[in-house]
């Protein structure tokens, strides 16, 4: 008997990110011994930590988290995108410019399309960070050039109908049985790496002023750029990686690792390596070559941090700079560890007294009552161990640590014209370009201390705001 029972969006969402790892792994081989080694550590981890190991999100859920990044060079495209992950419970949350980006420049505004609340990341945390070619911006691309690019952009199709029309009934009423199969074969295969031939001259071209900008569009599809699994223990890995001979960028980016809590996001990756293509020459034969666009990133997550909290992390990060640009001789790790120290709480209740990152609040169901009133004021309610703090992880990203991956694995860098003033661009042309509101990661994570804190009032009885 046919399956008729409709897929849950999750189950669809979690298929999709297994498939695309599965995918992704048979076309980048490293990446296998990527996840093979965030297995190794993470479960050492939780062998030497226990429970505390667990504190930003079970072991399961951080075994299955994937964040993926994909690249689109129109509205029109970038609008396919949403109606796809949509059907999986993805929406576009957060504005990332990459154009003034240091070290190099990047020819993007991107957003990343994941799942908005907590329960649905808690069943599958699954992200794509999207990028979408400024072609108009004119520190890149002039008039000619942009036209051009237009034109070959809009005469391609990377998503086709059927999984269009596929994607936008999963939203309307759910997919079932075959008709989820088929949607998940094609949304996989969309975003698989072509065999077609790539036309060498118009790629050269795009990659002499941005690798970013040839990768989107110099070739007539889509594909996964990179797919990034969750590590507990960036350093460890970032060390194993490298002794069992794979290439690493630089660096680990992102705050530094330091005694205290471990906030916002650590990244890292190995190098793009090289990858067989079939390449079309001006006289129309076709000969092989390579390309190096693809890399295997991996990701450390901590709690995420309100605006205070970024205001100081921010200015930790700025002194950072300022100190290794002096020449102390330390690393920057070892400097960023001691700034770090000096101008970070070195706990969670601090940074929660202090309002410096978001945490979930729960009433202590083994306080032991005295017959006091509680405090109405949230340091008073941790101080008395009224409640207790719950970190709430960062599921976002950091600008500069994207534009420092990026540019550690680009073949050059950027060709910027200091002549010419770029194109304004904002989360709120970003909107009106997928036409459907993108999410404030900060309003998200706001939302749900504001509705602990309701809980916690009407557990306590307490009349008054709690905050």
């Amino acid at each position: 008997m046919p399956d008729v029972r409709t897929v849950a969006t999750w189950e669809l969402r979690a298929e999709f990110a297994r498939r695309l790892s599965s995918l992704y792994g048979h076309e980048v081989p490293a990446y296998n011994l990527l996840v093979e080694v965030c297995h190794e550590v993470n479960a050492e981890v939780l062998a030497r930590e226990g429970a505390a190991a667990e504190r930003l999100g079970s072991i399961g859920r951080v075994t299955a988290e994937r964040h993926g990044a994909i690249r689109v060079g129109s509205a029109v495209e970038l609008r396919q995108v949403a109606r796809i992950f949509g059907a999986l419970g993805m929406f576009p949350t957060g504005f990332y410019d990459l154009r003034d980006a240091y070290p190099n420049p990047i020819p993007v505004v991107s957003t990343a399309f994941r799942p908005t609340e907590s329960a649905e990341l808690a069943r599958n945390p699954f992200r794509v960070f999207t990028s979408l070619l400024v072609v108009d911006d004119r520190r890149f691309f002039d008039a000619s050039l942009e036209k051009r690019l237009t034109s070959f952009i809009g005469h391609r199709e990377l998503f086709p109908p059927e999984l269009l029309a596929l994607a936008d009934r999963a939203r309307d009423g759910g997919l079932a049985g075959e008709q989820a199969e088929r949607f998940l074969d094609l949304a996989t295969g969309a975003f698989a790496l072509s065999s077609s031939p790539v036309e060498r001259a118009w790629y050269a071209e795009l990659e002499a002023i941005s690798a970013v900008a040839a990768d989107i569009g110099g070739i007539t599809t889509t594909h996964v750029n990179h797919l990034t699994p969750r590590v507990l223990d960036i350093d460890a890995l970032y060390a194993r990686m490298g002794a069992r001979g794979i290439a690493m960028i630089d660096e680990i980016q992102g705050p530094p690792a330091w005694a205290g809590p471990s906030v916002l996001l650590r990244q890292t990756s190995f190098k793009a390596l090289a990858e067989q293509r079939m390449f079309r020459e001006p006289d129309g034969n076709v000969s092989p070559g390579e390309l190096r666009v693809r890399f295997g990133e991996v990701e450390a997550r901590g709690v995420a941090l309100t605006a205070a909290g970024r205001e100081r992390y921010d200015a930790l990060t700025a002194e950072t700079d300022r100190l290794f640009a002096a020449g102390t001789g330390a690393s920057r790790q070892e400097i960023g560890a001691e700034v770090w120290a000096r101008g970070f709480p070195s706990d969670e209740v601090s940074l929660a007294r202090q309002d410096l990152a978001y945490f979930a609040f729960r009433v202590d169901p083994d306080r032991r009552r005295d017959g006091s009133a509680p405090p109405i004021d949230l340091a008073g309610l941790l101080d008395g161990e009224w409640v207790f703090a719950e970190p709430i992880v960062y599921e976002d990203f950091l600008p500069r640590s994207a534009a420092g991956i990026f540019s550690s694995n680009l073949t050059g860098p950027s060709s910027l014209s200091s002549t010419e003033q770029g194109q304004e661009r904002d989360v709120t042309w970003l909107a009106e370009m997928l036409e459907t509101d993108i999410s404030a990661p900060e309003e998200l994570y706001g939302a749900e201390r504001a509705r602990s804190l309701a809980l916690v009032a009407d557990r306590l009885g307490i009349s008054a705001p709690v905050g």
